[in-house]
């Protein structure tokens, strides 16, 4: 059984968290944010962002902060499989011959996928039933991953060359896809000074693998109320052009919309959030504040050219995107 805490530790766990993460990453407190609210809702985040920006840094660095064992595999075009899961190996032993098992790198609490979309979706779709049922199984024999697990992956925007667009299936896996958008001057100049200078910052613990387990536990007990889950599922139906909750956007571009699993990642994202701010029970703004992250992966565009128009547009923008839905879906 899981260790209990207070919500108040719960607050004081992120705090910390927070606090050593930013000693390293400078900067991108909402994309720390977000990722920290889909761990402790028990799910997986996909990073999206040119290169540089500090997406490997940033999983690495919360390796080091939430003490847990940590696992990088890196995705490329001639990754197969096997190299994930693990394999089935012969073995020689006082002259007997077995078949042993061999554990793959995704055999760890927190695994970093780096540039998931470079390897081709034979290898992607390899990580589906590890990030469903956190087992993986070779050889008609299942191995269970030791808990608390997730995935963090980081992708190169699609339109880069040499990179996989992920299977649908396995996007909807993912609890969140978080942007990470170029850095401002000031931060800029910030991570220069860091970077380039005699002394090289460090993260210390701050939280381990039982006290995530138990921020988990304790979101999952938070409670919401029928007129904020009644939202949650009028928002999730907005996004499917066949319904009449649709706004034009959603009918003219859209060609699918978010699966039940959005609706899911609203609510718990929703149940962190509130945590975070200090609340035992969720509120419309805290489902709104994690709608973009929870459904940009989740619908799929009639085409390409009008990716960004659908993609959540920069802060206070009220007229694109998920934005437009939040504004129609009135609580």
């Amino acid at each position: 059984m899981p260790q209990s805490i207070s919500p108040e530790q719960f607050c004081s766990f992120v705090n910390e968290i927070e606090t050593q993460v930013g000693r390293v990453i400078v900067g991108q407190s909402d994309v720390v944010r977000h990722v920290l609210i889909s761990i402790f809702a028990g799910g997986h985040v996909l990073l999206e962002g040119v290169p540089g920006l500090g997406k490997t840094m940033l999983i690495r660095t919360l390796g080091q902060v939430l003490e847990l064992k940590f696992s990088r595999i890196q995705f490329t075009p001639d990754l197969m499989p096997a190299d994930i899961t693990g394999t089935e190996i012969l073995t020689d032993q006082d002259g007997v011959r077995a078949f042993r098992f061999q554990p793959g790198p995704i055999f760890a609490n927190l695994v970093l996928a780096d540039e998931i979309n470079r390897a081709t979706p034979k290898t992607q779709s390899a990580m589906l039933e590890a990030m469903q049922e956190h087992s993986v199984t070779v050889a008609d024999q299942t191995h269970r991953l030791e808990e608390p697990f997730f995935v963090l992956a980081t992708q190169n925007p699609l339109e880069m060359e040499g990179t996989y667009p992920l299977p649908e299936a396995q996007l909807d896996r993912f609890f969140f896809k978080v942007n990470l958008p170029f850095p401002q001057a000031d931060d800029l100049v910030e991570i220069l000074a860091r970077t380039t200078g005699a002394e090289t910052p460090e993260a210390h613990p701050a939280a381990t693998g039982a006290d995530i387990l138990a921020m988990r536990e304790l979101a999952r007990q938070v409670p919401i109320a029928s007129h904020v889950q009644q939202y949650v599922a009028r928002l999730n139906l907005a996004t499917h052009p066949d319904t009449s909750a649709a706004p034009r956007l959603v009918k003219q571009y859209v060609r699918y919309g978010a699966s039940p699993r959005g609706g899911q990642a609203l609510i718990l994202g929703a149940k962190v959030a509130a945590l975070i701010a200090g609340r035992y029970n969720v509120a419309f703004e805290d489902v709104q504040a994690i709608l973009p992250a929870a459904l940009r992966h989740r619908i799929l565009h009639r085409a390409r050219t009008i990716f960004n128009r659908l993609h959540d547009p920069l802060p206070g923008d009220r007229h694109r995107g998920l934005t437009i839905i939040v504004t129609l879906i009135r609580p």
